[in-house]
């Protein structure tokens, strides 16, 4: 899923210096920061990292990212089980009606047989029916996040995009067994909220879904 065009200075939380010490770097809209080093925009005066953490959160949840981005606030949201239907205005990834078998089988090369193994993948590890998020999110399960500042949305519980140029494995991160079994995983990439894979036969498929049961069970609501 693309990353938004807003405007970074209609961002809510972001500050008008930090949108104007970016915009003189070039840098107006949040579609532009996909991939940009944070710690190098950190040195600009009047970007702060709590624009940062703003920015990057609003990336995430178009599933993209900005590298090396700015510590989590120690305020973590608080994440519950199921949705709710209250969502920030400017959150617009929400669940479809569009069947992700049909989405998968309409992917081009090597995607198309990646994202149906990894639909069957995700779908024994989790016992869940996989639902699309916006337009190329596959999610399985529903939770609700809400921050101190009021911030709240629905989003999945874990899940996966097969784009383009890269797989992106949501929500297997985090747990007590998480690093473990990622050191075991294969050829990968850590993101803050997701892990990013080239291809299939670049990992062992049997610890991946050892890593999805594993965040499945340790989810919100659960003990693991």
């Amino acid at each position: 899923m693309s990353a938004p065009s807003t405007p970074i200075g209609d961002v809510p939380g972001v500050g008008a210096p930090a949108a104007r010490a970016l915009a003189e770097q070039g840098i107006t809209t949040v579609a532009q920061l996909v991939g940009r080093d944070w710690a190098e925009l950190a040195e600009l005066h009047g970007v702060g990292p709590a624009s940062g953490r703003r920015l990057q959160a609003l990336l995430l949840e178009h599933g993209e990212g900005m590298a090396n981005p700015p510590a989590p606030d120690r305020r973590r949201a608080t994440v519950t089980q199921g949705a709710t239907g209250k969502s920030a205005k400017d959150i617009t990834t929400h669940a479809t009606s569009t069947d992700p078998a049909d989405y998968v089988d309409g992917l081009e090369g090597r995607r198309r047989e990646e994202g149906a193994r990894l639909l069957e993948l995700f779908g024994r590890a989790t016992g869940e029916q996989a639902t699309m998020w916006g337009p190329s999110m596959i999610g399985y399960g529903e939770v609700h996040y809400r921050y101190a500042t009021g911030r709240e949305g629905d989003t999945f519980q874990l899940g996966f995009s097969p784009r383009k140029a890269d797989l992106a494995l949501y929500g297997i991160q985090g747990f007590p067994r998480s690093d473990e079994l990622l050191e075991k995983l294969g050829k990968h990439r850590r993101g803050v909220g997701c892990v990013w894979v080239k291809k299939l036969p670049d990992i062992d498929e049997s610890v991946l879904e050892e890593l999805v049961a594993h965040a499945w069970q340790c989810g919100p609501g659960t003990v693991c």
